[in-house]
């Protein structure tokens, strides 16, 4: 038998060839589903490798803070009202007729806050943490959405619930999650695991995110732009609220319990946990770092 002979009976027997009838429609199956997968996730227009990539970079700065943005759900109506504007005259309440002291007043008040992490049982009035949150919502936000919800917690019971899904999540935090320096640079201020102020604190008030609302008709999603960005500053105005109406509390970011706490107070699957803040008055026994903050020169730029 010649080489060519043995080389066409060996191209016959080849496992391929004698299964292409399977080995084909499998090939054009996986390409229609990476075809279809490119489509949903990029719309058609994912980037070329050889794009230029300060194009990219001025069409992309800044995207990820915006919020999830669906182009293809426009809707020509925008969600507020468009009204005329209305005339405003400026500030009008200040600390002082004088702007240098009435800055310098705001200045002293923020200074004195301290996060606090051993409270007192003298019970706070419901009533000041809601004017505060009040204040909260006076904060401004992408296109005005809002997008923020403040949960506060007074019953004894939710609140131990709340402190066993943290303490619980936070012990494999500090023993496998958090990397070795995050720990270390943790140490000088003494947090561990255990969260007593959870417990202790009169109220506790959880902030949650909106990444989306619903449109006042129910007939679909209302985007929310900047949405982190926009509760943060909510969040800062109202740590600022509850210290000038002598009151302490404590920024926390609870990892990887968002989903239970969520579920545990029946909020909707749009709202994610930004922060939580105890809030309350600080235990006469209570002990906070020797810090210091960076002076104006440190921290400001002028041109």
């Amino acid at each position: 038998m010649s080489v060519v002979e043995e080389i066409v009976r060996a191209f016959d027997r080849s496992l391929i060839i004698s299964c292409w009838k399977f080995v084909f429609p499998v090939l054009v199956c996986f390409y229609l589903f990476i075809f279809i997968y490119d489509k949903r996730r990029y719309g058609g227009k994912r980037k070329s490798a050889d794009a230029a990539p300060q194009e990219v970079e001025e069409k992309l700065d800044g995207i990820e803070y915006v919020g999830e943005v669906d182009s293809d759900d426009f809707d020509p109506t925008p969600v507020l009202e468009e009204k005329d504007h209305v005339p405003f005259a400026g500030a009008k309440v200040t600390l002082d007729s004088d702007p240098l002291k009435a800055a310098a007043k705001f200045y002293a008040i923020v200074n004195d806050r301290r996060s606090v992490r051993k409270y007192s049982s003298k019970p706070v009035d419901l009533a000041i943490v809601e004017k505060c949150i009040h204040a909260a919502g006076t904060s401004p936000s992408g296109a005005h959405t809002e997008p923020w919800t403040f949960c506060v917690i007074s019953d004894k019971d939710i609140k131990e619930q709340i402190r066993e899904i943290i303490e619980n999540e936070e012990f494999i935090n500090y023993q496998q999650r958090m990397s070795k320096q995050w720990t270390t640079d943790l140490r000088p201020l003494r947090t561990n695991h255990v969260k007593e102020y959870l417990t202790e604190a009169p109220h506790l008030v959880l902030i949650f995110k909106q990444t989306y609302g619903i449109k006042a008709d129910g007939t679909g999603k209302k985007q929310h732009y900047y949405n982190e960005i926009s509760t943060s500053i909510a969040t800062g105005i109202l740590l600022c609220a509850l210290q000038a109406a002598g009151l302490n509390s404590l920024v926390t970011t609870p990892l990887n319990c968002g989903p239970a706490l969520r579920n545990l107070l029946g909020r909707p699957v749009n709202e994610k946990l930004l922060v939580l803040l105890p809030v309350g008055y600080a235990a006469d026994d209570c002990k906070v770092p020797d810090l210091k903050r960076k002076p104006v020169e440190e921290i400001m730029v002028k041109y």
